[in-house]
C-alpha cells in the first residue's frame, strides 16, 4: 500500500469522478485507475461502484475512508511543520469561503497577506455556506470563511471580527427607487428573489421575514449573487443581498437600496476549523491578518 494509492483513493471519494480525480492530482485516467485497482488488489475488497454517472464508494470504501483521511491529513499536517521551520518562508494555505466573502471580501484581504507573506501558496475555494461546512469538516480546507455560521461537532471558531449587512436592493425603474423607506409588510407586495438552499444570505433573509410576520414569495431562486443583480435590474423582481457585494452598482445608479423600517439584516463572517486538523502556522497568521482588517473596520 503506497501513499500514491492512498491518494488516488480519496480524490476519487471526494470528486466521485475517475476523471475528475485524475485532472485534480494532474494524473492520466488510465493511471489513476490503475492506482485505484492495485489498492483494490492488495485490500482484497472492490472500493467503488458506479451507479448512474456517478462513482460511490461501497460498504468497504465507506469503511476506510475516514482512515485514509486522518493518514493524508496528518502527513500534510506533517510537512507544513517542517515548512514552517523557515518561518513562513515556504508553506500552503487552503481556504474556503461562502459566496459574499470569498468574491467581495476576501480577495483584498488576501493580498494583503501574500504581500507579508509571499512564501506561502494560496488557494481559495468559493461554494455556499453548506458545502464549505462540509469540507472543513472533511478537513479538506485549512479555515473557511462563511457568513452567519451556527458551529457544528468538531468544529472551532476562530474569528468572527468582519461584520456583514444586508441590504434591499430594487431596480432604477422599480417604483420604490423613488421613495424613502419601505414599510416591511409591503415586503409581501414583490416578488422576491432568493439564493440557493444552504445559502447563509437565504437563510437570515428567511428567517428575519418570518420573525417579522412578513408572508413573502420566492419568485426565482438563483445560485450566485451576481445573477440576482442581473435578475434585479431586468426588473424580475427585488432582493436582500450584502452591501458588500453591491457598493459599485449603487454608486453607479444601476441598482438603488432601500431602507425597510423594523428590519435590520446583520451577520458576522465566522472564521472556521476543524478541530481534528492540526492548525498551521500560515493559518494562524491569515486569520491574525483577517482580524486586523476587522479592527480596521470597526
Amino acid at each position: 500500500m503506497t501513499l500514491r494509492q492512498l491518494e488516488t483513493f480519496l480524490a476519487v471519494a471526494r470528486e466521485g469522478s475517475f476523471s475528475l480525480a485524475a485532472q485534480r492530482l494532474h494524473l492520466s485516467q488510465p493511471t489513476l485507475t490503475e492506482h485505484v485497482q492495485e489498492l483494490e488488489r492488495e485490500i482484497g475488497k472492490r472500493l467503488f461502484a458506479r451507479r448512474y454517472r456517478q462513482v460511490v464508494l461501497t460498504e468497504a470504501g465507506r469503511v476506510l475512508e475516514p482512515y485514509v483521511s486522518r493518514i493524508m491529513t496528518t502527513l500534510e499536517s506533517g510537512t507544513q511543520a517542517v515548512a514552517e521551520l523557515d518561518g513562513l518562508q515556504h508553506g500552503s494555505l487552503m481556504i474556503g469561503a461562502s459566496t459574499t466573502p470569498g468574491i467581495y471580501v476576501l480577495p483584498r484581504i488576501i493580498g494583503q497577506f501574500r504581500a507579508t507573506y509571499p512564501g506561502i501558496t494560496l488557494s481559495l475555494q468559493i461554494a455556499n455556506t453548506r458545502t464549505i461546512e462540509e469540507r472543513i469538516r472533511a478537513t479538506r480546507l485549512d479555515v473557511g470563511v462563511v457568513g452567519g455560521h451556527v458551529l457544528g461537532a468538531g468544529e472551532q471558531c476562530l474569528a468572527a471580527g468582519l461584520v456583514d449587512e444586508l441590504g434591499l436592493i430594487v431596480a432604477p425603474h422599480h417604483p420604490w427607487a423613488k421613495r424613502g423607506a419601505i414599510g416591511i409588510k409591503q415586503l409581501s407586495e414583490q416578488p422576491l428573489l432568493m439564493r440557493e438552499e444552504g445559502s447563509a444570505t437565504r437563510q437570515l433573509t428567511e428567517r428575519a421575514l418570518q420573525q417579522a410576520g412578513v408572508h413573502y414569495t420566492v419568485a426565482m431562486e438563483l445560485d450566485h449573487t451576481e445573477a440576482i443583480k442581473q435578475a434585479v435590474m431586468a426588473g424580475l423582481g427585488v432582493s436582500f443581498v450584502s452591501t458588500h457585494a453591491v457598493s459599485r452598482e449603487i454608486a453607479a445608479g444601476n441598482l438603488i437600496s432601500r431602507r425597510v423600517r423594523g428590519l435590520a439584516l446583520r451577520r458576522h463572517f465566522h472564521v472556521i476549523h476543524a478541530q481534528r486538523r492540526p492548525l498551521s502556522a500560515s493559518a494562524r497568521a491569515f486569520v491574525s491578518v483577517l482580524e486586523a482588517e476587522a479592527k480596521a473596520k470597526r
